[in-house]
């Protein structure tokens, strides 16, 4: 990654400082901001949901999800999530406790491993599901989607047009759907392991149809790097402005695609969320650990 572009994070950070909220979670993911004033993420290397607190501290809210990943709500603040390892789904916890399974099949085809979720205003959930996360003998169709459940519950491949797609997020007015690529092959795991540059990471940008179907898929921006970590989690704040963890950080593009820089901090994320009262803060998953940070203007609202 080239340092020699300009960078305008000033107009972006609030303050540089990050700060450690805990450490010794695991496998952080699937960061979570609940209006009721707390945080929800996931230990991926041990199945559980967890939640933080200010003033409190972590708590368990469940255990096996399944190495649960991305998080979002439904538009009745009902949590949505991504499972893996051998539940390969998507489900739905009400506010008692109660979890549902909402989708684990294709055709009758088993998921390979749900990665990340959105919601869209109308109801109708989006989520990525990245074929190489699973062994080839297991994988039950040939192709890395992001689906689409409708407000009334029925699914559809929304594009087979991604090579590995991960985060997802809708630019303010919902007329571009944003999906990270973290890779292409079986051969982008080889570089990133030499640490040579994969020039496959990037971000695709989708029109949105008012029916909801997807369209003009394009690369929005690229991401090449030969940096630890690839495009993951992202979310967008409210001036349009995509953020997506990757090598090095976070990086920060304007909604035509020009990139703005790249946040860096003690450790390098793979997914974040807008948080806080104000919505505001930022909230990051790193190795085993939860920081923060603050920004100028809100991210967007997932309820």
């Amino acid at each position: 990654m080239s340092d020699s572009l300009p960078d305008r994070l000033s107009e972006i950070l609030e303050s540089p400082e990050h700060t450690l909220l805990g450490s010794g979670y695991g496998n952080t993911e699937g960061p979570l901001w609940h209006p009721g004033g707390h945080l929800t993420f996931v230990d991926f290397a041990s199945s559980r949901l967890l939640r933080w607190e200010n003033a409190g501290g972590v708590s368990t809210v469940r255990e096996q999800t399944g190495e649960g990943n991305g998080c979002t709500f439904d538009r009745q603040g009902r949590l949505i999530m991504c499972e893996g390892a051998d539940h390969r789904c998507v489900t739905r916890m009400d506010a008692d406790g109660t979890v549902t399974t909402i989708a684990d099949r294709w055709q009758g085809k088993r998921f390979h491993r749900p990665n990340d979720v959105v919601c869209r205003s109308d109801g109708s959930i989006y989520f990525t599901d990245p074929s190489l996360r699973v062994p080839l003998e297991q994988r039950e169709y040939d192709f890395a989607g992001v689906f689409r459940i409708s407000p009334e519950g029925k699914l559809d491949v929304a594009t087979d047009g991604c090579e590995y797609p991960n985060g997802l997020a809708f630019s303010p007015d919902e007329s571009v759907l944003y999906v990270a690529i973290s890779r292409a092959s079986e051969g982008c795991f080889e570089e990133e392991a030499q640490g040579e540059v994969c020039l496959h990471r990037k971000i695709r940008a989708f029109d949105v149809a008012p029916d909801g179907s997807l369209s003009n898929n394009q690369v929005f921006a690229n991401m090449a790097s030969a940096e630890p970590g690839v495009p993951d989690g992202m979310k967008v704040d409210t001036l349009g402005r995509v953020f997506c963890t990757g090598s090095g950080g976070i990086w920060v593009f304007d909604p035509d695609g020009t990139r703005l820089g790249v946040i860096r901090g003690p450790e390098v994320p793979r997914n974040m969320a807008f948080g806080g009262p104000d919505f505001r803060t930022v909230y990051t998953t790193p190795g085993d650990s939860l920081y923060s940070f603050r920004v100028k203007t809100p991210g967007i609202r997932p309820y």
